[in-house]
């Protein structure tokens, strides 16, 4: 967990991106299926940035730079050095499964949704002292949700979460 570092920097994306990579040369060595792939991509790789995902938003270099490494290992595999075609478009492969999909997670929607999850929290939770902290820092606005964040000053990251 990056402590002091600025939301929207790359920097803090730089471990996950590395795990990752780390994660797909162990791979890269055995010869799995192409089904043996998306499930790897499926369970681990879609896993390993959603705490962060769940805290940060995630700049769009870093999801491109996630999408290049799942992209590449879907369709070349172990073939370090092969170039292969990748036989269908992205968007396609990120649909869900009813769709024709492959059920590969779309990464800017899934980080949307997990920070959209803490206004679902703000609205639920009962009694948290993080609310109450909320609360007090940014005024309350109706029953549910805190008044509008403009302030330049401040933590950036309530405010993209509000302003989502």
């Amino acid at each position: 967990m990056p402590l002091g570092a600025k939301s929207k920097s790359l920097s803090i994306w730089n471990s996950v991106v590395e795990k990752c990579e780390r994660k797909l040369v162990n791979w890269k060595s055995q010869y799995l299926s192409s089904g043996g792939r998306v499930t790897l991509i499926n369970s681990v790789l879609d896993a390993m940035p959603t705490y962060m995902m769940s805290l940060f938003p995630m700049p769009g270099k870093i999801i491109q730079r996630l999408d290049t490494i799942r992209r590449i290992f879907l369709w070349q595999g172990n073939g370090e050095g092969v170039k292969k075609f990748h036989l269908v478009k992205w968007d396609a492969v990120i649909s869900n499964k009813k769709e024709g999909g492959l059920g590969i997670k779309n990464l800017k929607a899934h980080n949307k949704s997990l920070l959209l999850k803490w206004l679902w929290r703000l609205a639920t939770d009962d009694q948290s002292l993080w609310k109450d902290t909320i609360f007090a820092r940014y005024g309350k606005e109706g029953s549910w949700t805190t008044k509008d964040v403009n302030t330049p000053y401040g933590v950036g990251l309530w405010r993209t979460i509000r302003n989502q």
